[in-house]
């Protein structure tokens, strides 16, 4: 077990800052779970305006925690550590974002259901994430953090194996050879948000390792 919470005393607006910025991006997730939702029960999805507005809120953060480091001599953490988790944390809601933009665009039908098993492994991931965040604060024991970055590697992992069978199904289904293109991008930009998750953990996993 590591303590940083000495090193500044009470003040903790770094780690109110990556929390933030972990539940922004695990709240871009879950935007993202009720737009496959809405598609699958023939609903009008979510406006794009909710994602927009989550992303540069992750983009505010970011700001302030620019600012906060230019102010702040000394820091609980590494400024590199920091500014990469930081940036790691804000690209998941820019992916999920664009993602998103490529769905409303989309023509023909969505296999919903096969987004939706998608989605269940970045949510995984994305909770998972957020976990580890907030382990940071006050000390982190190393062991809850691997626990859950256990939980993200899995995650991951089978997401590249689902991957893998959507692809397949993409082989040898009658698909059109435009549908099939659109449609390989999709789900390979969602594998790539789980990976987007991943980085994240491996960022605070590192800082974990180095101030254990």
């Amino acid at each position: 077990m590591f303590s940083l919470r000495k090193i500044l005393g009470k003040d903790e607006k770094f780690f109110d800052l990556l929390e933030a910025g972990a539940e922004e991006a695990k709240t871009s997730v879950n935007l993202f779970s009720r737009y496959i939702e809405a598609i699958a029960s023939g609903q009008t999805p979510t406006s794009l305006d909710e994602f927009i507005q989550t992303r540069r809120k992750e983009k505010r953060i970011r700001h302030e925690m620019s600012e906060a480091l230019s102010r702040t001599f000394v820091t609980p953490l590494d400024r590199e550590d920091i500014q990469a988790l930081s940036f790691a944390l804000y690209r998941i809601p820019k992916h999920v974002e664009k993602i998103v933009e490529r769905l409303s665009i989309y023509p023909g039908r969505l296999p919903h259901a096969s987004f939706r098993r998608q989605v269940e492994f970045l949510q995984q991931a994305a909770d998972a994430v957020v976990s580890m965040v907030k382990q940071l604060r006050g000390g982190a024991k190393i062991e809850i953090v691997r626990e859950a970055n256990d939980r993200l590697q899995f995650a991951e992992g089978e997401a590249d194996k689902l991957m893998l069978e959507l692809l397949k199904e993409l082989y040898h289904g009658p698909v059109e050879a435009r549908e099939f293109i659109i449609l390989q991008e999709l789900f390979e930009m969602v594998e790539q948000a789980v990976d987007r998750c991943r980085n994240a953990g491996n960022i605070v996993m590192q800082i974990v390792l180095k101030h254990s």
